[in-house]
């Protein structure tokens, strides 16, 4: 299946020079993965472990301190390949939201909360699709009513919607222009179990009727269950596990994947859920060696100053851990 997006050797960090004291955040270190055309890839972990960053640096969103010291993100686009990070200013407009589009944390951070609904998926289509107002208005309500939502939220405040609500409507305006490329960062955030449920189900509902590409980043592997094909895992800003959905769920390599998996909650089983033992580390002072070893019950002398490397050890299943690489003690 042809990939649409390609990550390659990304390396993406704060670097920071305030009162005398410099730090630097290795929030994305050494990243590479494809997505494949019509797929959702879910890209899972902690918070804190370089999540939104990726998903920011793919956007081409690179705003200081926010500094990528090497790599590619590139789009298939028509069979052209577009470097997401060397994108002018007139290229970027020609694509953003129109070829690649992005779904933010918080439904507030693209709802004027001074202005109805209509007049910001207004305001959007004009400013990225050009066209009278009368055929603008058109395309809003049918599209907003083909997603299976009320026409009747046009004319509403985002105050007068409940937080679903809100997001759904967030989902509709990052997709209106049927974009190929979608990028949803945490989009079921803050919300209750059966209102994810609901988002879920849109997002779903979206990506098979428009065909498009879906990258969704989320610490909850509930929502990775329900949503995503393939799934690749984080940890302290390299990637560590990547594999379909039901290998990821029914046989986890890596132990910090194993652990996400085992805290999840189950109908079938009532025993108390294990979860990761210590806290994540500070990215602007990484553990040598593997990221994850001074919390891995199975650590081994090598895993405190060798780095292991992301490895194929079936079909599409790739890991990045001495254990699976047969390393002795």
């Amino acid at each position: 299946m042809t990939a649409v997006v390609e990550v390659k050797d990304l390396k993406a960090y704060y670097r920071t020079d305030a009162y005398g004291v410099r730090r630097t955040v290795q929030a994305v270190d050494g990243v590479s993965f494809e997505v494949r055309e019509n797929e959702v890839y879910g890209i899972a972990g902690e918070s804190g472990c370089g999540k939104s960053t990726l998903l920011k640096v793919m956007l081409g969103m690179v705003v200081p301190p926010l500094t990528v010291l090497d790599g590619h993100v590139w789009y298939m686009l028509d069979g052209q390949p577009i470097d997401a990070l060397t994108m002018l200013g007139q290229e970027r407009e020609r694509i953003r939201w129109k070829e690649v589009s992005y779904i933010p944390q918080g439904s507030m951070h693209v709802l004027n909360p001074v202005r109805r609904v209509r007049h910001t998926f207004g305001d959007f289509v004009a400013a990225h699709h050009p066209m009278p107002r009368r055929e603008a208005d058109h395309l809003i309500r049918a599209y907003v009513r083909d997603l299976g939502l009320s026409v009747q939220i046009l004319d509403a405040y985002p105050h007068q919607l409940s937080g679903g609500m809100r997001q759904r409507v967030t989902i509709a305006l990052a997709t209106i222009l049927r974009p190929r490329i979608v990028l949803a960062d945490e989009p079921t955030t803050a919300l209750d179990v059966v209102v994810q449920r609901g988002v879920i189900q849109l997002l779903k509902d979206v990506q098979q009727r428009e065909k498009n590409t879906l990258v969704v980043v989320t610490h909850d592997m509930g929502v990775h269950a329900n949503l995503a094909d393939r799934i690749g895992v984080l940890y302290a800003g390299v990637l560590i596990e990547e594999a379909d959905t039901r290998t990821i769920f029914k046989a986890p390599q890596h132990p910090y994947t194993r652990y996400l998996i085992r805290s999840l909650p189950s109908l079938e089983d009532r025993s108390a859920r294990i979860s990761i033992p210590g806290t994540p580390p500070a990215l602007d002072s990484v553990p040598s060696g593997c990221r994850f070893h001074p919390r891995c019950p199975e650590a081994m002398e090598i895993c405190k100053h060798s780095t292991p490397e992301m490895v194929p050890i079936r079909e599409g299943h790739r890991v990045a851990c001495f254990l699976v690489a047969g390393e002795s003690r």
